[in-house]
């Protein structure tokens, strides 16, 4: 029997789930996705997280007891210490607890683009990769992580850095484009010194880009000029799905 778990990725602006064949890093379920609440507060993210595993599990026979989450902040010890585009009330809770004692099971819970990147270099674009990896996804925000010969190094918060006076994922996030409205060469002339900026401070041997724009690849990538080849997430907006539930796998060999 392929060993499976179920992945959510929590973000902004939605929500979503589904099944994952650990073998493959395949989706053996539709992907779910719910609308994160307003305001992104704590007791709201609870709820709707578990009103979407109980539409995900009616895709599957079995109770799959394997579960992962992955969440927009920095995740240490199961509390976040962060939160990005959701509430600040998450900043200091014990968010793994929380989450295990709403859905009533064991999770591994994870910072959102380590999950992007642990999906990546397991099944995607940065596998068999050696050197440093740095994989952004490109949303409501600018995710990160960092990968050096396969190995994750957990919680980098790379688009917190300074451009222009301000944190780079307010300037060159999807987000930022889609709320000022840029085309794809205005937003390129954005990327092109966030990128360099990161060329600049790490000399990585490859970049990675996900997020849900990671599909229009070809509208924005070729306009980067850069020494370190960028390519495009393989799992694009599914990356976190697939990595949360990858990580979660001891959970079912326990």
């Amino acid at each position: 029997m392929t060993s499976q778990a179920i992945g959510i990725d929590i973000g902004g602006t939605g929500i979503k789930g589904a099944v994952v064949d650990l073998d493959s890093g395949e989706l053996l379920s539709p992907r779910i996705k719910i609308p994160t609440p307003d305001g992104g507060r704590p007791r709201d993210i609870l709820t709707t997280t578990r009103r979407l595993l109980t539409d995900i599990e009616p895709s599957v026979s079995d109770r799959i007891e394997a579960l992962g989450v992955c969440f927009p902040a920095v995740v240490k010890n199961g509390h976040t210490l962060s939160a990005a585009n959701v509430s600040d009330e998450w900043i200091g809770l014990p968010a793994e607890a929380l989450f295990e004692e709403e859905l009533g099971r064991g999770i591994r819970f994870t910072n959102d683009a380590d999950a992007a990147g642990y999906a990546e270099v397991h099944y995607g674009a940065a596998r068999g990769v050696k050197g440093l990896v740095i994989l952004t996804t490109l949303g409501t925000g600018i995710g990160s992580a960092l990968l050096y010969d396969g190995t994750l190094i957990p919680n980098a918060e790379l688009g917190h850095l300074q451009m222009d006076g301000t944190d780079a994922e307010k300037l060159a996030s999807y987000g930022a484009k889609a709320k000022e409205d840029l085309d794809w060469d205005q937003w390129a002339k954005r990327l092109q010194k966030y990128y360099s900026m990161l060329e600049f401070l790490f000399s990585p041997d490859l970049f990675v880009v996900g997020g849900g724009v990671s599909k229009n690849a070809r509208d924005f990538l070729p306009l980067l000029s850069l020494k370190t080849p960028i390519i495009p997430a393989v799992h694009l907006n599914n990356a976190g799905i697939i990595g949360a539930a990858s990580l979660a796998a001891p959970l079912n060999s326990a």
